[in-house]
């Protein structure tokens, strides 16, 4: 296992350099940069010329890469061309906000989607394949329509739950969990449909095992052949689509912090791009790139745990 993790850190290297330098490339392939949004559409041309060799932007762009990544080495990801805010302060600061939402949704996934995949698997029938439509459906339904018509129900119909904005749990923790729940829900709903249908693919297969038949004629009781055998043994498929959901559920996590506008790294990414801020953008992408070498790592410590022939490579 160790020799496992090494590995994925060592790939993470890469793969930071990557991502980090196809985001500034193409940030710099869009028109305009970020000293024409400081100065605004009145600025002259030469205005804005003088502050883009002030800001340092008429540089070569391998030039200007390399100046972040030097910064980056020595543990400092630059300023915010905008407001002069140092990049790390500022997505520090949204990047709680990101991960609760994040965490929230999986969590939210996990446990319902997981239950009624269980439920399903030992129960077949019409629910069934309600579950396979709501699959479907809920890689077909776009986030923003169900975050809007979450909004539409609880927030402007029957008035439950706010509609936007977020409050900081030590300020009050019962408005903090309110501003959370239509957030979460909107993102969960897609991943609960998917992990539900997987938790009974999985199950199926695993009851029709001969082992399974056999605990049943032994007399062990079906909760303990359910949940302590079968459910352990499906889990390595599960928690493969629990990693590929968390990680796909981050370009989710853009719209639904802008719907309901919550001060994460998807609203900070938004209003960084329409104002060419660079050093916020990737700022922003690297701490998600580290999230998902993240995620990946936690998946293969999951597979150990589950699976001892992983733990003794």
């Amino acid at each position: 296992m160790i020799r496992m993790v090494a590995g994925r850190l060592a790939l993470s290297i890469p793969l930071v350099l990557i991502v980090t330098a196809v985001v500034f490339v193409l940030m710099n392939a869009l028109p305009g940069n970020a000293a024409s949004a400081i100065l605004g559409t009145n600025a002259t041309p030469e205005a804005i010329e003088s502050l883009t060799r002030e800001l340092g932007l008429d540089q070569p762009v391998w030039a200007q890469y390399w100046t972040w990544l030097s910064g980056v080495l020595q543990g400092d990801l630059g300023v915010s061309i905008f407001n002069n805010e140092p990049v790390t302060d500022l997505v520090n600061a949204r990047f709680g906000v990101t991960l609760l939402l994040l965490v929230g949704a999986l969590g939210v996934a996990i446990v319902a989607g997981v239950s009624v995949g269980v439920l399903t698997a030992r129960r077949q029938g019409w629910v069934s394949r309600v579950i396979d439509v709501l699959a479907i459906a809920g890689f077909a339904v776009p986030a923003f329509w169900l975050a809007l018509l979450l909004i539409y129900l609880f927030a402007v119909q029957l008035a439950l739950l706010p509609a936007t904005g977020y409050v900081p749990f030590l300020d009050d923790p019962l408005e903090w969990y309110y501003s959370l729940v239509l957030p979460v829900l909107a993102l969960a709903a897609g991943m609960i449909t998917s992990l539900a249908k997987q938790t009974r693919d999985s199950m199926l297969e695993v009851l029709a095992s001969p082992y399974v038949t056999a605990l049943r004629a032994n007399g062990i009781r079906e909760r303990s052949v359910v949940f302590k055998h079968a459910l352990r043994n499906a889990a390595i498929p599960i928690v493969t689509v629990v990693g590929v959901l968390f990680v796909g559920s981050l370009t989710g996590a853009v719209v639904i912090e802008s719907i309901f506008v919550l001060p994460g790294l998807g609203t900070t990414v938004v209003t960084a791009t329409a104002q060419r801020d660079i050093p916020v953008i990737l700022g922003a992408a690297l701490y998600l790139t580290l999230l998902v070498v993240a995620i990946n790592i936690l998946t293969d410590l999951a597979y150990g745990w589950l699976n001892p022939k992983v733990r003794a490579r």
